[in-house]
C-alpha cells in the first residue's frame, strides 16, 4: 500500500541532538513536505493550531509533563491524531500505557532508522504498526479483570474457543500458515476464522483486530 503524499510530522522532544537526527532521516522520504520541531507541549500545541501534523514522534519522558500526559492531552484535543512514541522506557507498563491511551506505535530510542521507517510507514497506511515487543507487551500486560458496562461484547461479538485461539495467535503476529500449524488445523480453515474475527469486530486488518483485543481485555496471559 502507497504512503499517502504529502505528509507533515511533528517531533516533540527535548534533546536538540535527537531532533536534528531525526529530522535529517524524516526529510530524506520521498513522501514528507514538512517536518516540524517542539520542545514543549505549548510550543506543540501551537504548532497543532496552525497545522495538524499527519504524525507526530513523541518522547515519552519530558522534563515538565511526561509523554503520557501529552498523549492524553493531544487526543483529547485530536482523537485522530498518529502518535508513534519514541522512548528509553522499554517495560511492558509503559507500553500498554501509552498503547490504551491511543497511540499508533512504540518505539525504544535505539531503534534502527529502517525500524523507524518501517512504523512510520505502517501508520500512515494502516493506522497502526505493532511491533513483535509490542505485541508482546500487551499479551502480558493488558490484564482488565472487569470491564465496564459500555465496554462488554455484544452478541455478535461473542467468540468460539478456537475463535479465541486464532485471534490470540494473531495478535502474536503469527501467519496464517504458522497458526494453522500450530493448531493442527488446515489453513483455509485458519483463514475462516481470520474472516469471521474480521466481520465480529468490524476491524478493517489485523492491527484493528489487535486494537479491538485490547480495548475488550482479551490479550490476558
Amino acid at each position: 500500500m502507497a504512503v499517502p503524499s504529502p505528509v507533515h510530522i511533528a517531533l516533540l522532544d527535548d534533546h536538540p541532538l535527537f531532533r536534528q537526527g531525526l529530522r535529517f532521516i524524516l526529510q530524506a522520504l520521498p513522501y514528507v513536505a514538512a517536518v516540524e520541531e517542539a520542545t514543549t507541549l505549548p510550543e506543540l500545541l501551537a504548532l497543532c493550531a496552525q497545522r495538524l501534523p499527519d504524525v507526530l514522534l513523541l518522547d515519552m519522558q519530558m522534563p515538565v509533563t511526561d509523554g503520557a500526559e501529552v498523549a492524553q492531552q493531544l487526543l483529547g484535543l485530536y482523537p485522530d491524531l498518529k502518535i508513534i512514541v519514541l522512548s528509553m522506557f522499554s517495560a511492558d507498563k509503559y507500553i500498554t500505557q501509552m498503547m490504551k491511551l491511543g497511540v499508533r506505535s512504540y518505539l525504544p530510542k535505539d531503534a534502527t532508522q529502517d525500524e523507524l521507517i518501517q512504523a512510520l510507514e505502517g501508520v500512515l497506511t494502516t493506522g497502526h504498526h505493532f511491533t513483535p515487543r509490542i505485541s508482546r507487551a500487551l499479551m502480558r500486560g493488558l490484564q482488565q479483570p472487569a470491564r465496564p458496562a459500555s465496554a462488554k461484547l455484544n452478541e455478535q461479538e461473542h467468540f468460539t474457543p478456537r475463535e479465541q485461539e486464532v485471534l490470540r495467535l494473531i495478535c502474536e503476529g503469527r501467519k496464517a500458515a504458522d497458526i494453522a500449524a500450530h493448531l493442527c488445523i488446515s489453513r483455509r480453515t485458519v483463514e475462516g476464522h481470520w474472516q469471521k474475527l474480521l466481520e465480529k469486530t468490524g476491524a478493517p486488518n489485523v492491527a484493528g483486530l489487535v486494537v479491538f483485543a485490547v480495548k475488550h481485555g482479551l490479550l490476558e496471559a
